[in-house]
């Protein structure tokens, strides 16, 4: 599927937006403390996990203030036990202050996505079947979190509506049929991938039989999926959507899916539990 490289101007744009949420015209604690005094911190985490998250935090303290000093102890995808030091920082108190909270939120948020792909991906490995992500993400964080998939060893699928065709019941409905949706997307985008979701075994193999790229076997059971997975198929690729937990991997690889796709790897997480603790320096 695609793999969408980091673009530094969305950091950039990302981090913008977050100091301006958060900071707003001025922050009111770091003004009591004396603008000379220096502080050394760390961040740790309370739990094991996948870290993702170092160039939102290098451009946060970028902005903030050059002078803060970032050593690394982690790379992004890198696993991560409990307790452990993610990185030092060393420079002036107010800037490290002031950018804690939106770097922690960058860190803590990411890491949570590599680290549900990691727990997903892990088995796969080998198998021949590919974890993807989906458009159910964060607002604004998009970017973000399928770079966060990509370090906790997922693939992604498209970025939005404006890369690839996934066309879905109700645009089946709006255009007419499964045919005639794909017949207009050859037309409009010839260049651009073109993926039906279906429902059913009959809907499969109209798709089939119209040339789709890619086919969606969306909340299949397991009769429709054998079924579906019996068609000659050529160089038409299967993905599986709904009805997937980490032990139906396995068997979903051994039919011969090539991809799952899973919003949770973006929207069911839970923060990982990180925590910066600062002392004068």
């Amino acid at each position: 599927m695609f793999r969408h490289p980091l673009d530094p101007a969305q950091v950039s744009a990302q981090v913008a937006a977050a100091l301006a949420e958060d900071v707003g015209p001025g922050d009111l604690n770091a003004a009591l403390i004396d603008p000379t005094q220096r502080l050394r911190a760390r961040v740790m985490t309370r739990e094991a996990g996948v870290f993702c998250g170092r160039p939102w935090v290098e451009e946060i303290f970028r902005v903030l203030d050059p002078q803060v000093a970032l050593t690394w102890a982690v790379a992004d995808g890198d696993a991560l036990t409990a307790d452990q030091t993610l990185l030092t920082l060393e420079g002036p108190a107010r800037a490290i202050l002031t950018g804690e909270r939106c770097a922690l939120n960058f860190m803590q948020t990411l890491s949570a996505t590599a680290t549900v792909t990691r727990q997903w991906s892990a088995p796969l490995e080998g198998k021949g079947l590919t974890l993807l992500d989906t458009r159910k993400t964060l607002p604004g964080l998009r970017t973000a979190q399928k770079y966060a998939v990509l370090c906790g060893g997922g693939a992604n699928h498209r970025m939005g509506l404006f890369d690839a065709f996934l066309i879905k019941e109700n645009h089946i409905a709006a255009a007419g049929g499964i045919e005639a949706a794909v017949n207009a997307a050859r037309a409009f985008a010839p260049t651009r991938p073109v993926e039906i979701e279906v429902e059913t075994v009959t809907e499969f193999e109209v798709a089939l039989a119209a040339g789709a790229d890619l086919i969606m076997l969306d909340e299949f059971d397991e009769e429709a999926l054998h079924a579906a997975m019996a068609y000659p198929r050529g160089a038409t690729k299967i993905e599986v959507s709904g009805n997937v937990d980490p032990g139906r991997l396995q068997a979903l690889a051994a039919l011969g899916v090539d991809y799952v796709s899973l919003g949770a790897l973006t929207k069911h997480i839970r923060a990982l539990d990180l925590s910066l603790r600062a002392e004068r320096a």
